[in-house]
């Protein structure tokens, strides 16, 4: 080759690889139906810094779990602004659509930020159907895995839908009428009669929904079959730092949740979430961010060592959003962040072995054994200013502020936010037919698409199916009165042909003259029109 045709080719080459990344795989290049399985983890509020601080913290610098499947970015933004909530950026990673804020696996009312579907607008408030439910439409086993109560938003957006994310009636029931095979997480108290405003008793009903109901680590470890109702916190599970013996870990439910949907032989899909990470960035507490961050990452050391055994697992790993703008590194270090030993950042934490809140906790029934709880929990010392510093707090709340600004000072950390925060987080996938491995830069409702299409299925097709809205069940010969004599419990009087059925919002039968019939999906109602689905509807005589 002369130099002449070298340039050309050299220039062409440069050109080719600028427009054309060699190693990016965008959605639309993926196959269709190459999993059988789905591990779906979430690490909420995760940012890239906490995983840093965690990798040096825990592993000396070694690589985590999630080092090792690293594969691109993800866009978190919502429908129509810059800064995501778990719950319209869980229902994006669930739905494939991006939403607005508080809403749980429902259409958003507006769309105006690149990547949003503005179709969507026209039917506000619609239910989604779920990578959960799709799943269960193709007949996979499924199951949710959190530290937090599993009404909250992560895990409802892929089980429930609901124009609030703290409507917990609405979420929970749903959760217990939607025939998953495996639901692991806090909340206990919110299934009971006593806080439900619909005094609901959705304990009995989770037994007699043929789940077997376990409330500690013992019945998990012993528990080996059959549909399984894991309820381990009365709200939430304990940061990992606090957690007793007798109280599982996330990968302990991570084990037992795979190790039970495994014997589906269509397969199955499970999210995990590791929930508090979310709650610690919150506080800007590092112990207690550090410790679930390294928690989350042995559950997904868990779910790898299956994957890497069963060829058709796929897992896909990604935090919803950031929070806290964690850093190492602050003001104080502005002029000789350079010559900052690694220890500068991890000597204190190395010591912690009990969180910011419970240490507050602890401090504010025994004052007078400040210093001496700091010592065998904190590994230092305290200062006299530090001392006195957490004497005038005259709060838990108050008390827990200066511990964890007392960490974060040792540690040279720096934070910009008690809130969430708009940045791009990692995303991980980990598949054997790397051909369909989803990387680059991608919207957080990509992951839903992802998902959907690596079980060979689709979303949209499926909400028609499992959400026909009460407008259109003329179409089925079917006239619908919506009952709201109970406000707390509205239910549905459907008629055919001169018959009567009656439906229930949140569940999945209805009672007609054949007696009671169940069907795949459960009743939305976002209290302006009622939702269906299709099967059910055709089962009306």
């Amino acid at each position: 080759m002369n130099s002449r045709k070298k340039v050309v080719a050299l220039v062409a080459s440069i050109v080719f690889s600028a427009s054309v990344p060699a190693f990016a795989m965008p959605l639309e290049k993926i196959g269709m139906g190459f999993a059988k399985n789905v591990i779906v983890l979430i690490p909420d509020g995760m940012s890239q810094d906490g995983v840093t601080l965690t990798r040096l913290l825990y592993n000396d610098g070694a690589p985590l779990n999630m080092d090792g499947i690293t594969s691109g970015l993800v866009r978190t933004h919502n429908s129509d602004t810059a800064i995501a909530d778990s719950a319209p950026a869980g229902t994006a990673m669930a739905t494939g659509h991006k939403t607005q804020d508080k809403l749980i696996g429902v259409k958003g009312k507006a769309a105006t930020l690149y990547g949003s579907n503005k179709d969507d607008v026209k039917e506000a408030l619609a239910p989604l159907a779920t990578v959960l439910e799709l799943a269960k439409m193709q007949g996979k086993a499924t199951g949710l895995v959190a530290t937090s109560e599993i009404m909250h938003a992560t895990p409802a957006d892929f089980s429930a839908h609901a124009v609030n994310r703290k409507n917990y009636n609405d979420i929970s029931e749903q959760q217990v009428f939607q025939n998953m095979d495996v639901v692991f997480g806090g909340g206990y108290k919110f299934f009971t009669p006593a806080e439900r405003a619909d005094k609901q008793d959705l304990v009995t009903e989770i037994k007699q929904q043929g789940y077997k109901l376990i409330t500690d680590k013992n019945q998990l470890s012993t528990v080996n079959d059959g549909k399984v109702f894991g309820l381990f916190a009365s709200s939430d599970l304990p940061y990992e730092l606090d957690r007793k013996t007798d109280e599982p870990a996330l990968s302990e439910m991570t084990s037992k949740a795979i190790q039970l949907l495994s014997k589906d032989k269509k397969g199955f899909f499970l999210m995990v979430e590791g929930s508090k990470v979310d709650w610690a960035a919150h506080n800007n507490a590092p112990a207690a961010l550090t410790g679930d961050i390294k928690a989350f990452d042995d559950a997904l050391g868990v779910a790898l060592n299956y994957a890497k055994g069963n060829k058709d697992t796929l897992i896909v790993v990604a935090s919803d959003h950031g929070n806290g703008g964690i850093t190492m590194g602050n003001e104080a270090t502005s002029g000789n962040y350079s010559t900052l030993p690694i220890n500068a950042f991890t000597d204190t934490l190395k010591k912690v072995h009990m969180t910011e809140e419970k240490l507050a906790k602890t401090i504010i029934n025994n004052e007078d054994q400040t210093s001496t709880l700091l010592q065998t929990n904190f590994g230092f010392v305290p200062t006299d200013l530090e001392l006195q510093d957490i004497s005038q707090a005259n709060s838990e709340e108050a008390k827990m502020k200066v511990l964890r600004t007392i960490l974060n000072k040792r540690s040279d950390l720096g934070w910009t936010t008690g809130g969430h925060t708009g940045e791009d987080v990692a995303l991980y996938v980990y598949t054997n037919d790397y051909k369909n491995q989803l990387t680059g830069t991608v919207q957080n409702s990509d992951i839903g698409k992802y998902v959907a299409k690596a079980m060979g299925g689709d979303l949209d097709k499926t909400s028609e199916k499992l959400f026909v809205p009460s407008a259109a069940f003329g179409k089925y010969g079917v006239k619908c009165v919506i009952n709201n004599s109970d406000a707390k419990n509205p239910s549905f009087e459907l008629t055919k042909n001169g018959h009567t059925y009656k439906f229930q919002e949140n569940r999945n039968y209805f009672e007609g003259p054949e007696g009671k019939v169940t069907f795949n999906g459960v009743v939305v109602y976002n209290d302006k029109e009622v939702f269906v689905p299709e099967e059910a509807l055709r089962m009306l005589k």
